[in-house]
């Protein structure tokens, strides 16, 4: 079935007006500042999504998304959140990479994948974070999981089946215990997936007389075992420790079938490809943390260590067959990358009578990176191999003043990071990359009320975004003869700036921002004519700036919860290497139904979409999708039919033009799914104060 856009802006729009005339017929309070505050007595249940200031959080106990089997496609869900089609990035429009925190601890996507979604309580998109959070990131994304207050046991058993276009399965166990002063928790998972992709990419090359195109498929079987645990001990009323481990191991073979067509000048070949991949990736990620209050200064301390390591190897096997004759070995690629990261912080904070904070704390952290590439060729016996350390040393230290005067809430803060990075090959006497530098990144924000239910705040900050480990190696993928996808060890982290104001009246709000980056990180071509063979990697851009305009629209009537969200995007790119192009406006928007039906049935509606971009270098399609859910709960059972994709609307295309190189590319993503989800729960724990705390300030680096 095909939705055409006008069709779908006319169905967001009659659902936005619905519910602008449900919400006239609830009464508002006046709009003025209370000097007295009478007693009231509200009965009512907590709302899916509550919105302040642009920061939007989602309740997920008792709501439709309960039933999600994993936290990524949980995340998903949730406005202006974006996952990449590899689900290995997030991405927040408008605000680019967001930071992930998992109860104040820093975490990344491995970590994602090893919560249970019945382990979360909440999750909180905070616009824009203060300087206790790291200088990376423009807004963070804060998961609070849940806990109870009685000494006792429990146990949740989940089960997914998802038909996509094959079948894929998710089995997870979850258990805590607490007892007097100790706490325990564990889980584990195991996900049998077979997730499918393809895409198609035509591209020219005008200066050397090549024009080429292929279609790529590929079929993956993956097996995931995921496992945590983790041990709590409260030694006074004031003071814990803790210690935690988390692992995350994947194995996986899949294979990819690559239709070729490459002319070069007068010389035309028709290829097919098959390539043989076995790979393995392995996540461990520790914590040891202790807190104390000073009861000298009437101050909270906390000091912990983080060990991270990233573990993967890729196993590559590549066929070729030209112009149907036959199939003949290619060659063997052997890549290997680990990352050894460790960690150490320590925060104090105070808080004054007048109910001012003082924040203050420094970090250090090391990462040690290597990256193995070996390629042993068929046709002539000979073998390339390359070795490649990278190193990096952080020192960051920040403060932060916050408090209220006059009515007036502000938060002044700053961070201070010195970073000394290196990079060299094995075979090489001198490094290939040298960079130490310090920098200072200050942050400001100012809440004006202007009666009880209006205000308006204002923000500026400044902010990096570093590459991922991986990124800065030598890592590539084998597509065909004539195109690889690859790393990119000379990138360099990107610097924004930005200004932001935001207007609240009760809990819809409207913001204005504008940012400025230096040297973003996007896709380029790199062309070796002598090999004709074409590699696409991530490269640094001159410049990027946008204007960005957010409606948050959330409201609850009865038995109906919706929430309603809308950016209207202007984003510019420049580089030199790029024809630069006038770039156009967008509209991403996102729209969240949830019914409470009698029987306890649960009905859930959600969709979002966005118009075509242009960015003055990337050209992209607009997009639209659709989900549907009901969920029924029975004492201890809990039962959620999902139907997502129901359009089979997702496909993403790109054009942009660098380096001379033209392309046109197509991608479909396998997110059309029927899935069933059982959950079942027994015993029951309260008052947990299992706590953690992050420590390690860049590990969503880590992939």
């Amino acid at each position: 079935m095909k939705v055409y856009l006008p069709l779908k802006i006319i169905l967001l729009v009659l659902l936005f007006c619905f519910s602008l005339v449900v919400k006239a017929q609830v009464e508002q309070p006046k709009d003025s500042i209370s000097n007295q505050l009478e007693e009231i007595v509200i009965a009512t249940a907590k709302k899916t999504f509550t919105n302040e200031n642009g920061n939007i959080k989602l309740e997920v106990p008792n709501s439709i998304f309960s039933a999600i089997p994993n936290t990524i496609d949980l995340l998903s869900k949730l406005p202006k959140v974006q996952i990449s089609p590899d689900r290995e990035k997030i991405s927040v429009v408008g605000r680019g990479v967001p930071l992930i925190y998992i109860d104040n601890q820093k975490v990344g996507m491995n970590d994602l994948n090893a919560l249970a979604v019945e382990d979360i309580k909440t999750i909180e998109i905070i616009q824009n974070p203060s300087s206790k959070y790291e200088a990376e990131g423009r807004s963070v994304i804060l998961v609070t999981r849940k806990f109870s207050k009685k000494d006792s046991f429990k146990i949740d058993v989940t089960e997914v089946a998802s038909q996509k276009k094959d079948f894929n399965n998710y089995l997870g166990f979850n258990s805590s215990f607490k007892k007097n002063k100790l706490e325990w928790k564990a889980n584990f998972n195991y996900n049998a997936l077979q997730p499918w992709e393809t895409h198609k990419i035509d591209y020219t090359i005008p200066s050397s007389g090549i024009v080429s195109n292929y279609n790529v498929e590929a079929f993956t079987n993956r097996r995931q075992y995921l496992a945590g645990g983790g041990l709590f001990y409260k030694i006074n009323d004031d003071d814990y420790i803790s210690v935690s481990v988390n692992n995350n191991l994947r194995t996986e073979d899949f294979d990819i079938n690559t239709l070729t067509y490459n002319k070069n000048k007068e010389v035309e070949n028709n290829v097919l490809t098959r390539t043989n991949n076995d790979q393995k990736r392995n996540f461990i990620n520790s914590f040891l943390n202790y807190s104390k209050k000073i009861k000298a200064i009437d101050a909270l301390l906390f000091t912990g260590l983080q060990y991270s390591n990233y573990d993967s190897q890729l196993l590559t096997k590549v066929a070729n067959n030209y112009n149907d004759s036959q199939f003949e070995w290619s060659q063997n690629r052997d890549q290997q990358f680990n990352v050894d990261v460790f960690s150490g912080r320590v925060d104090v904070e105070k808080t004054f009578s007048n109910k001012m904070k003082l924040e203050v704390g420094g970090l250090y952290s090391q990462a040690k990176s290597k990256s193995d590439f070996g390629i042993s060729y068929y046709e002539n016996n000979q073998e390339d191999i390359k070795h490649y350390d990278f190193k990096e040393a952080n020192l960051a230290g920040y403060t932060q003043f916050s408090g209220t005067i006059k009515k007036v809430e502000f938060s002044l803060g700053f961070r201070a990071e010195n970073t000394n990075v290196k990079g060299q090959f094995a075979s090489d006497e001198t490094p290939l990359l040298t960079r130490k530098y310090t920098n200072i990144f200050p942050k400001a924000q100012f809440t004006f009320p202007i009666d009880s239910v209006k205000s308006i705040s204002i923000n500026y900050a400044k902010s990096i975004q570093r590459p991922n480990y991986s990124s800065l190696s030598q890592r590539a993928t084998y597509i065909n003869p004539y195109f690889l996808y690859g790393g990119n060890v000379n990138l360099s982290p990107t610097f924004t700036n930005e200004i932001a104001t935001t207007f609240q009246y009760h809990d819809k709000s409207i913001k204005l921002s504008y940012f400025v980056n230096k040297d973003p990180v996007y896709s380029s071509f790199s062309f070796d004519e002598q090999q004709n063979v074409l590699t696409l990697k991530d490269l640094n851009y001159e410049r990027e700036s946008s204007f960005n305009v957010e409606l948050t629209l959330p409201f609850t009537y009865k038995i109906w919860t919706s929430t309603n969200s809308f950016v209207f995007v202007v984003n510019k790119i420049e580089d030199k290497s790029v024809v630069n192009q006038a770039s156009t406006p967008y509209l991403y928007y996102n729209s969240s139904q949830e019914f409470r039906l009698p029987k306890q049935f649960v009905f859930g509606v959600s969709c979002w979409g966005m118009t075509k971009q242009n960015d003055g270098v990337f050209k992209q399609n607009e997009k639209f999708l659709l989900d549907l859910s009901l969920s029924k709960t029975i004492k201890k059972w809990k039962c959620t039919l999902s139907c997502n994709d129901i359009f089979k609307t997702t496909s993403y295309k790109e054009e942009f033009a660098v380096n001379n190189v033209s392309s046109k590319a197509r991608y479909l993503v396998d997110s059309n799914e029927v899935a069933i989800a059982i959950k079942y729960s027994f015993g029951k724990v309260k008052n947990t104060e299992y706590k953690e705390k992050n420590v390690n300030e860049s590990e969503n680096r880590i992939r």
